[in-house]
């Protein structure tokens, strides 16, 4: 009897957890379950980020709590798909940090003149408006003839987008000016024509351009690259995946090839800090050492 009294004051003991608590252990079911059903793998990114995603999407599914979502998410794909769209952040523009684009230019682009075809990993790309960017710069030094430009996301929405290669018209205007920002040799209006509230980029541009849906969690390296443009991506990722991923960008990578990373993102606390040299710390562009 002595027992299970002791027994039960465990129990309850262990059932007293804080809402925090609880809510953690139901966000990590919540993650293993999408992962096992699904394939999709949010267990190690940044978990503040994650959680105030998932209560948006609790909210927009008019439910009350984490557990009532995985339920749902479980069996019902549509709900898996919302989900996935809310959990995964895209926020990205033509010509991005325009003074990369300038650095790029001026550095990158001489040594890539001596590459007879030239390959180039746009990882994670959105909805393409970085990757658009890249085929007009290469455009603009003559070289984009002999490149192509992978680029991949885990999201079919987004892909779908960017091969459309259609954007909002008022978005034009900014886009400009960042073009100017990264030194483009032209009128930035020669490559697009509008209709309406849209402006849709010059079919040339699409022509070297490979969409296609990878996830930088859980699949493998596909090609062996020049250059690979990764760009505040890694953010959201806890240390453990970020460490992954810089595996993956590494083992992709061609002896004295290029990375660039966002602007807040390193691999200074990475296995990897010594294998390359930093070009600019401003641009977070690096040269893999031979």
């Amino acid at each position: 009897m002595i027992r299970s009294m002791q027994s039960s004051s465990k129990v309850e003991q262990k059932g007293q957890a804080s809402d925090d608590e609880r809510e953690r252990i139901e966000i990590e079911l919540l993650l293993e379950g999408m992962f096992r059903l699904y394939g999709y793998d949010f267990r190690h990114y940044s978990y503040p980020s994650l959680r105030r995603r998932i209560w948006n999407r609790i909210y927009g599914e008019r439910l009350n709590s984490v557990s009532e979502l995985q339920a749902k998410v479980l069996h019902d794909p549509s709900s898996m798909k919302r989900l996935v769209s809310e959990l995964v952040i895209h926020v990205t523009e033509m010509f991005r940090d325009p003074h990369m684009f300038a650095y790029f230019r001026k550095h990158v682009v001489p040594v890539l003149r001596n590459l007879p075809s030239i390959r180039i990993w746009h990882a994670g790309c959105s909805t393409g408006e970085e990757v658009y960017s890249m085929a007009i710069l290469l455009h603009e030094e003559g070289l984009y003839e002999r490149t192509t430009l992978y680029a991949t996301d885990m999201s079919e929405d987004v892909l779908q987008i960017a091969g459309q290669a259609t954007y909002p018209l008022n978005k034009m205007k900014e886009y400009t000016k960042n073009y100017i920002l990264a030194e483009g040799k032209d009128e930035f209006s020669k490559y697009y024509s509008t209709s309406e509230n849209a402006a849709a980029f010059h079919p040339l541009l699409h022509n070297n351009i490979v969409f296609a849906q990878h996830n930088l969690v859980t699949d493998r390296s596909f090609n062996e690259f020049h250059v690979i443009l990764c760009r505040n991506v890694m953010i959201y990722f806890d240390a453990e995946l970020q460490a992954r991923v810089h595996e993956l960008i590494y083992d992709s990578l061609c002896q004295s090839g290029f990375l660039v990373l966002g602007d807040k993102e390193t691999i200074t606390f990475t296995k990897y800090a010594g294998c390359y040299e930093l070009l600019t710390s401003e641009e977070k562009l690096y040269c893999k050492k031979s």
